[in-house]
């Protein structure tokens, strides 16, 4: 689980989080222990077989920037069972929730989605999912469906807006625009469905402003969740391809710390943090090398917040 310190002895000093993590959320909404697990239930991109354009997003590898523990030789219900049963070694009374992470989990027909949701929730301990897509995959139908489920079981829809930034999505072969998150925002909050919104820091040719920009402008949405992902560059991706011909400047681990304090300040207090730090595949990283300890930038990040005796939702404005 991202951010799992709500309290971690670092010497004789206890650190308590300055941030709402998803792990204290899930503490406050359940009595029992919740874990996620990742898995590909083999979606596919518009931007990655031929609707929209081909090869996917630049920075994407042909895991659909799954999470590296996926063993996408397996079904996902193959995939499913074999965490779930590694968790209840130690957690036997533990519940779970199942992320269609790879890829665009909602760009397939109704009735396959309703067919695949459904599975997915009757799961042994399934008590919710969350579903990774891009706010182009989506319908109202969709939507409905979703909505629909919601009632019965924890659901939270993962949108790819990445930043606000047109020029940086063009750039990036996302072939959607900013105005596209947000009426798919928009159609989702309509019907109640708790929404997490997915930015990148560090993406070619943005600076600081330009994220903070981005930050300030999805704080105003006041979301659900937020995953604040940081660029690493992937060996055989497109990204990696560019870097060589054109390197630019990658935010240092003390640049993207300080960065990243400083997004969560203007974030809204009641937004769940879930995710602060990308996670490449360790033999596929190829830049920056601080993206391999995400512990410790956790605890950096929690700590600055501390030096500067602030915390999330310090410079939020209602």
């Amino acid at each position: 689980m991202e951010d799992n310190i709500l309290e971690k002895n670092v010497g004789k000093i206890i650190c308590m989080l300055r941030y709402h993590s998803l792990r204290q959320y899930l503490q406050k909404q359940f009595p029992f222990p919740v874990f996620k697990i990742c898995v590909d239930a083999g979606f596919t991109c518009p931007n990655r077989d031929g609707t929209k354009a081909i090869g996917g997003c630049t920075y994407c590898n042909e895991r659909g920037s799954g999470a590296p523990t996926i063993n996408r030789s397996y079904s996902w219900k193959e995939q499913f069972e074999t965490a779930a049963r590694k968790i209840r070694i130690n957690h036997p009374d533990a519940r779970l929730i199942i992320y269609f992470q790879a890829f665009s989990n909602t760009y397939a027909s109704l009735d396959y989605l309703k067919t695949i949701y459904t599975a997915a929730l009757q799961k042994e301990g399934v008590v919710g999912l969350f579903i990774g897509t891009r706010p182009d995959c989506i319908s109202i139908e969709k939507l409905d469906l979703i909505a629909e489920l919601a009632q019965n079981a924890y659901i939270c829809l993962e949108y790819g807006a990445e930043t606000i930034h047109n020029k940086t999505l063009q750039q990036l072969n996302r072939r959607h625009t900013f105005e596209d998150f947000i009426e798919a925002y928009r159609l989702a909050k309509e019907r109640n469905i708790q929404i997490c919104i997915h930015t990148i820091t560090g993406l070619p040719g943005e600076t600081s402003d330009d994220i903070l920009q981005t930050a300030q402008t999805i704080a105003a949405l006041k979301p659900d969740g937020i995953k604040l992902h940081s660029l690493y560059i992937e060996t055989e991706t497109e990204l990696y391809r560019r870097f060589i011909e054109h390197p630019w400047k990658l935010f240092t681990e003390d640049e993207y710390i300080e960065l990243t304090a400083r997004i969560l300040e203007y974030l809204p207090p009641f937004t769940v943090i879930h995710r602060l730090v990308g996670e490449a595949i360790p033999e596929r990283l190829f830049a920056p090398e601080w993206s391999k300890y995400k512990q410790r930038i956790l605890f950096k990040i929690n700590k600055k917040l501390e030096k500067w005796n602030s915390y999330q939702g310090a410079k939020f404005q209602a």
